[in-house]
């Protein structure tokens, strides 16, 4: 299951993100999203889970919890609708 992770501290790191969420659980991944310009954290990442029942634990143990006197917002990422094709979308006129 992938978890998105808002109101990350601009400090948190990739290597803390995945250590909070190993303490609940299996992690598939861990990434924490990046602005292009700056090379700093946007304040977001994602989590992947592979066992559903651990991804629920580590929201009901992470959403709300406070770093940096920031609380946490961890909740199921919503799946992103499939882009189409830009040939399929195109036409020769």
């Amino acid at each position: 299951m992938k978890l998105l992770v808002r109101n990350l501290s601009r400090n948190v790191s990739e290597a803390e993100l995945l250590s909070m969420f190993e303490e609940i659980g299996t992690v598939q991944s861990c990434t924490i999203v990046l602005d292009a310009g700056t090379g700093r954290s946007k304040g977001f990442g994602f989590v992947e889970m592979p066992k559903p029942g651990d991804a629920k634990r580590a929201i009901k143990a992470l959403n709300g919890k406070e770093i940096d006197s920031i609380k946490l917002r961890v909740k199921k990422a919503e799946e992103k609708p499939a882009e189409p094709n830009a040939d399929e979308t195109s036409s020769d006129a």
